[in-house]
Protein backbone atom coordinates (compact mmCIF):
# COMPACT_ATOMS: atom_id res chain seq x y z
CA UNK A 1 0.00 0.00 0.00
CA UNK A 2 2.82 2.41 0.85
CA UNK A 3 4.48 1.61 -2.49
CA UNK A 4 1.25 2.47 -4.30
CA UNK A 5 1.01 5.74 -2.39
CA UNK A 6 4.58 6.67 -3.37
CA UNK A 7 3.91 5.87 -7.03
CA UNK A 8 0.70 7.90 -7.02
CA UNK A 9 2.20 11.02 -5.41
CA UNK A 10 3.89 12.40 -8.57
CA UNK A 11 0.64 11.91 -10.50
CA UNK A 12 -1.38 13.66 -7.79
CA UNK A 13 1.07 16.56 -7.72
CA UNK A 14 0.96 16.96 -11.50
CA UNK A 15 -2.83 17.06 -11.42
CA UNK A 16 -2.88 19.60 -8.58
CA UNK A 17 -0.61 21.92 -10.56
CA UNK A 18 -2.45 21.54 -13.87
CA UNK A 19 -5.92 20.03 -13.34
CA UNK A 20 -6.85 20.65 -9.69
CA UNK A 21 -10.57 20.10 -10.30
CA UNK A 22 -9.86 16.41 -10.97
CA UNK A 23 -8.29 16.03 -7.53
CA UNK A 24 -11.17 17.89 -5.88
CA UNK A 25 -13.71 15.68 -7.67
CA UNK A 26 -11.89 12.58 -6.44
CA UNK A 27 -11.41 13.71 -2.84
CA UNK A 28 -14.66 15.63 -2.25
CA UNK A 29 -16.91 12.65 -1.47
CA UNK A 30 -14.52 11.59 1.29
CA UNK A 31 -14.75 15.07 2.84
CA UNK A 32 -18.35 16.08 2.20
CA UNK A 33 -20.06 12.72 1.67
CA UNK A 34 -21.27 13.76 -1.77
CA UNK A 35 -19.98 14.71 -5.19
CA UNK A 36 -19.10 18.35 -5.77
CA UNK A 37 -21.48 20.11 -8.14
CA UNK A 38 -19.37 22.41 -10.31
CA UNK A 39 -22.46 23.71 -12.11
CA UNK A 40 -24.29 24.76 -8.96
CA UNK A 41 -21.91 25.17 -5.99
CA UNK A 42 -23.80 26.40 -2.93
CA UNK A 43 -21.83 26.64 0.29
CA UNK A 44 -18.62 28.52 1.07
CA UNK A 45 -16.40 25.44 0.79
CA UNK A 46 -17.75 24.56 -2.66
CA UNK A 47 -17.43 28.11 -3.97
CA UNK A 48 -13.87 28.40 -2.71
CA UNK A 49 -13.05 25.22 -4.65
CA UNK A 50 -14.77 26.58 -7.77
CA UNK A 51 -12.81 29.84 -7.58
CA UNK A 52 -9.57 27.93 -7.00
CA UNK A 53 -10.11 25.72 -10.05
CA UNK A 54 -11.89 27.95 -12.56
CA UNK A 55 -11.00 31.59 -11.89
CA UNK A 56 -7.80 33.61 -12.28
CA UNK A 57 -5.80 32.94 -9.11
CA UNK A 58 -2.55 34.65 -10.10
CA UNK A 59 -3.17 37.39 -7.54
CA UNK A 60 -3.91 34.77 -4.91
CA UNK A 61 -0.28 33.67 -5.04
CA UNK A 62 1.06 37.22 -4.72
CA UNK A 63 -1.22 38.16 -1.85
CA UNK A 64 -0.90 34.86 0.00
CA UNK A 65 2.87 35.40 -0.08
CA UNK A 66 3.59 36.82 3.38
CA UNK A 67 6.44 38.91 1.95
CA UNK A 68 5.00 40.23 -1.31
CA UNK A 69 1.65 41.07 0.30
CA UNK A 70 3.46 43.78 2.24
CA UNK A 71 3.94 45.75 -0.98
CA UNK A 72 0.26 45.31 -1.79
CA UNK A 73 -0.73 46.65 1.63
CA UNK A 74 1.55 49.65 1.11
CA UNK A 75 0.11 50.27 -2.36
CA UNK A 76 -3.33 50.54 -0.77
CA UNK A 77 -2.12 53.27 1.58
CA UNK A 78 -2.08 50.98 4.63
CA UNK A 79 1.65 50.56 5.16
CA UNK A 80 1.34 51.77 8.74
CA UNK A 81 -0.52 48.54 9.58
CA UNK A 82 2.51 46.37 8.82
CA UNK A 83 4.70 44.97 11.59
CA UNK A 84 8.31 46.08 11.25
CA UNK A 85 10.32 43.90 8.86
CA UNK A 86 13.81 43.00 10.09
CA UNK A 87 15.02 40.84 7.22
CA UNK A 88 14.25 38.42 4.41
CA UNK A 89 16.33 35.45 3.25
CA UNK A 90 16.12 32.73 0.61
CA UNK A 91 18.34 30.39 2.64
CA UNK A 92 18.20 29.68 6.35
CA UNK A 93 22.01 29.59 6.58
CA UNK A 94 22.13 33.26 5.52
CA UNK A 95 20.31 34.47 8.64
CA UNK A 96 22.62 36.47 10.90
CA UNK A 97 20.94 36.18 14.28
CA UNK A 98 23.39 38.65 15.82
CA UNK A 99 21.81 41.49 13.84
CA UNK A 100 18.28 40.68 15.00
CA UNK A 101 16.62 41.92 18.20
CA UNK A 102 16.23 39.71 21.24
CA UNK A 103 12.60 38.85 20.43
CA UNK A 104 11.09 38.60 16.96
CA UNK A 105 9.03 36.33 14.73
CA UNK A 106 10.43 34.13 11.95
CA UNK A 107 8.03 32.82 9.33
CA UNK A 108 8.08 31.25 5.90
CA UNK A 109 6.22 33.24 3.29
CA UNK A 110 4.86 30.35 1.24
CA UNK A 111 2.92 28.07 3.56
CA UNK A 112 0.78 27.94 6.66
CA UNK A 113 2.05 27.13 10.12
CA UNK A 114 5.78 27.78 9.72
CA UNK A 115 5.83 30.54 12.33
CA UNK A 116 8.47 30.65 15.06
CA UNK A 117 8.39 33.09 17.98
CA UNK A 118 12.03 33.64 18.82
CA UNK A 119 13.58 34.72 22.11
CA UNK A 120 17.33 34.52 21.55
CA UNK A 121 17.91 34.12 25.29
CA UNK A 122 16.15 30.76 25.10
CA UNK A 123 17.80 29.42 21.93
CA UNK A 124 20.77 27.15 22.55
CA UNK A 125 21.18 25.74 19.06
CA UNK A 126 20.64 28.16 16.18
CA UNK A 127 21.84 25.54 13.69
CA UNK A 128 18.96 23.28 14.74
CA UNK A 129 16.57 26.19 14.11
CA UNK A 130 18.11 26.70 10.68
CA UNK A 131 17.59 23.01 9.88
CA UNK A 132 13.93 23.28 10.86
CA UNK A 133 13.55 26.33 8.64
CA UNK A 134 15.20 24.47 5.74
CA UNK A 135 12.59 21.73 6.04
CA UNK A 136 9.83 24.35 5.90
CA UNK A 137 11.41 26.09 2.90
CA UNK A 138 11.47 22.83 0.94
CA UNK A 139 7.86 21.99 1.68
CA UNK A 140 5.36 22.38 -1.17
CA UNK A 141 2.38 23.32 0.94
CA UNK A 142 -0.04 23.44 -2.00
CA UNK A 143 0.15 19.67 -2.42
CA UNK A 144 -1.26 18.92 1.02
CA UNK A 145 -4.90 19.75 0.31
CA UNK A 146 -4.92 20.87 -3.33
CA UNK A 147 -4.14 24.58 -3.06
CA UNK A 148 -1.97 25.10 -6.17
CA UNK A 149 -1.60 28.86 -5.74
CA UNK A 150 0.74 28.21 -2.79
CA UNK A 151 3.11 26.26 -5.04
CA UNK A 152 3.70 29.34 -7.21
CA UNK A 153 5.23 31.29 -4.31
CA UNK A 154 9.03 31.52 -4.22
CA UNK A 155 9.95 30.32 -0.69
CA UNK A 156 11.67 32.77 1.64
CA UNK A 157 12.07 33.39 5.36
CA UNK A 158 11.11 36.72 6.87
CA UNK A 159 11.76 38.19 10.30
CA UNK A 160 9.16 40.55 11.71
CA UNK A 161 8.48 42.51 14.84
CA UNK A 162 7.21 40.52 17.82
CA UNK A 163 3.78 41.81 18.81
CA UNK A 164 2.76 41.59 22.44
CA UNK A 165 -0.32 43.04 24.09
CA UNK A 166 -0.25 44.69 27.52
CA UNK A 167 -3.98 45.44 27.60
CA UNK A 168 -5.50 43.97 30.80
CA UNK A 169 -8.88 43.62 29.07
CA UNK A 170 -7.51 40.84 26.85
CA UNK A 171 -5.41 39.10 29.48
CA UNK A 172 -7.87 36.19 29.34
CA UNK A 173 -6.23 35.10 26.08
CA UNK A 174 -2.95 33.19 26.22
CA UNK A 175 -2.17 34.38 22.69
CA UNK A 176 -2.73 37.46 20.56
CA UNK A 177 -6.36 37.76 19.51
CA UNK A 178 -6.67 37.08 15.79
CA UNK A 179 -9.46 39.00 14.04
CA UNK A 180 -10.28 37.30 10.74
CA UNK A 181 -12.56 39.47 8.61
CA UNK A 182 -14.53 37.52 6.01
CA UNK A 183 -15.04 39.66 2.91
CA UNK A 184 -17.21 39.01 -0.12
CA UNK A 185 -16.86 41.20 -3.22
CA UNK A 186 -14.89 43.74 -1.21
CA UNK A 187 -17.45 44.00 1.57
CA UNK A 188 -16.75 42.80 5.13
CA UNK A 189 -19.36 40.28 6.23
CA UNK A 190 -18.36 38.93 9.64
CA UNK A 191 -15.39 38.62 11.99
CA UNK A 192 -14.08 35.22 13.03
CA UNK A 193 -12.19 35.74 16.28
CA UNK A 194 -9.59 33.21 17.44
CA UNK A 195 -7.84 33.41 20.80
CA UNK A 196 -6.39 31.38 23.63
CA UNK A 197 -4.41 29.36 21.10
CA UNK A 198 -2.39 26.43 22.36
CA UNK A 199 -1.02 23.38 20.58
CA UNK A 200 -4.23 21.49 21.36
CA UNK A 201 -7.10 24.00 21.30
CA UNK A 202 -8.38 27.35 20.11
CA UNK A 203 -11.32 29.40 21.33
CA UNK A 204 -13.48 31.07 18.69
CA UNK A 205 -16.43 33.40 18.19
CA UNK A 206 -18.17 34.85 15.16
CA UNK A 207 -19.29 38.49 15.36
CA UNK A 208 -21.31 40.62 12.98
CA UNK A 209 -20.05 44.03 11.90
CA UNK A 210 -21.67 45.69 14.95
CA UNK A 211 -19.88 43.26 17.27
CA UNK A 212 -22.90 41.16 18.13
CA UNK A 213 -21.85 37.57 18.74
CA UNK A 214 -23.59 34.91 16.67
CA UNK A 215 -25.24 32.07 18.62
CA UNK A 216 -22.71 29.25 18.79
CA UNK A 217 -25.15 26.49 17.94
CA UNK A 218 -26.06 28.14 14.62
CA UNK A 219 -22.47 28.78 13.55
CA UNK A 220 -19.99 26.27 14.93
CA UNK A 221 -19.66 22.53 14.96
CA UNK A 222 -17.72 20.97 17.82
CA UNK A 223 -14.45 21.23 15.91
CA UNK A 224 -13.31 24.17 18.05
CA UNK A 225 -14.02 25.23 21.60
CA UNK A 226 -16.47 28.13 21.57
CA UNK A 227 -15.61 31.25 23.51
CA UNK A 228 -19.09 32.28 24.69
CA UNK A 229 -18.77 35.86 23.53
CA UNK A 230 -16.23 37.14 26.04
CA UNK A 231 -14.01 39.03 23.58
CA UNK A 232 -14.39 42.81 24.03
CA UNK A 233 -15.05 44.96 20.99
CA UNK A 234 -11.70 46.03 19.54
CA UNK A 235 -10.94 49.73 19.73
CA UNK A 236 -9.87 49.73 16.09
CA UNK A 237 -12.94 47.88 14.75
CA UNK A 238 -14.03 50.64 12.37
CA UNK A 239 -10.57 50.96 10.86
CA UNK A 240 -10.22 47.18 10.76
CA UNK A 241 -13.37 46.83 8.67
CA UNK A 242 -12.46 49.78 6.43
CA UNK A 243 -8.97 48.37 5.84
CA UNK A 244 -10.36 44.91 5.11
CA UNK A 245 -12.69 46.42 2.48
CA UNK A 246 -9.80 48.21 0.78
CA UNK A 247 -7.60 45.10 0.71
CA UNK A 248 -10.42 42.77 -0.37
CA UNK A 249 -11.59 44.97 -3.22
CA UNK A 250 -12.07 43.12 -6.54
CA UNK A 251 -12.10 39.64 -4.98
CA UNK A 252 -15.26 37.53 -4.72
CA UNK A 253 -14.00 36.01 -1.47
CA UNK A 254 -11.03 36.55 0.82
CA UNK A 255 -10.35 36.53 4.54
CA UNK A 256 -8.23 39.42 5.84
CA UNK A 257 -6.60 38.90 9.24
CA UNK A 258 -5.60 41.55 11.76
CA UNK A 259 -4.24 41.94 15.27
CA UNK A 260 -4.97 44.75 17.70
CA UNK A 261 -2.14 45.42 20.13
CA UNK A 262 -2.60 48.13 22.76
CA UNK A 263 -5.11 50.00 20.59
CA UNK A 264 -2.89 49.75 17.50
CA UNK A 265 -4.06 47.83 14.43
CA UNK A 266 -1.72 45.45 12.59
CA UNK A 267 -2.20 43.54 9.34
CA UNK A 268 -1.74 39.77 9.57
CA UNK A 269 -2.33 38.05 6.24
CA UNK A 270 -4.79 37.38 3.43
CA UNK A 271 -6.26 33.91 2.91
CA UNK A 272 -8.27 32.81 -0.12
CA UNK A 273 -8.68 29.14 0.78
CA UNK A 274 -9.38 29.12 4.51
CA UNK A 275 -8.65 25.65 5.92
CA UNK A 276 -8.09 24.57 2.30
CA UNK A 277 -11.76 25.23 1.51
CA UNK A 278 -12.66 22.18 3.56
CA UNK A 279 -13.97 23.88 6.68
CA UNK A 280 -15.56 21.61 9.23
CA UNK A 281 -15.65 24.30 11.91
CA UNK A 282 -18.86 25.90 10.59
CA UNK A 283 -22.31 24.34 10.41
CA UNK A 284 -23.78 23.44 7.03
CA UNK A 285 -26.34 26.23 7.36
CA UNK A 286 -23.72 28.88 8.08
CA UNK A 287 -21.52 27.66 5.22
CA UNK A 288 -24.52 28.03 2.91
CA UNK A 289 -25.28 31.48 4.30
CA UNK A 290 -21.74 32.65 3.61
CA UNK A 291 -21.68 30.90 0.26
CA UNK A 292 -24.79 32.82 -0.78
CA UNK A 293 -22.80 36.05 -0.53
CA UNK A 294 -20.54 35.01 -3.43
CA UNK A 295 -21.54 35.61 -7.03
CA UNK A 296 -19.23 33.51 -9.14
CA UNK A 297 -17.67 35.08 -12.23
CA UNK A 298 -17.94 33.60 -15.68
CA UNK A 299 -15.84 30.46 -15.83
CA UNK A 300 -12.25 31.20 -16.78
CA UNK A 301 -12.37 34.88 -15.73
Amino acid sequence: MDVLRIIKQPIRRFLIDHFPHLIIEHEWPGFAGRKIDWNNPVDLNEKIQWLSCFSDTSEWSRLTDKYLVREYVKSKGLGDLLPELYGVWEKAEDIDFDTLPCRFVLKCNHDSGSVFIIDKRKINDFDALRRTLCISLNRKFGYNNCEPHYNRISPMIIAEEFLESHDPEVSFSSSLIDYKVWCFHGRPYSIWVCYGRTSSETYVNIYDLDWNVHPEVSVFTKHYRNGRGIVPKPTCLDRMLASAAVLADDFPEVRVDFFEVDDNLYFGEMTFTALAGRMEVFTDDYLKTMGSQIVLPARGH
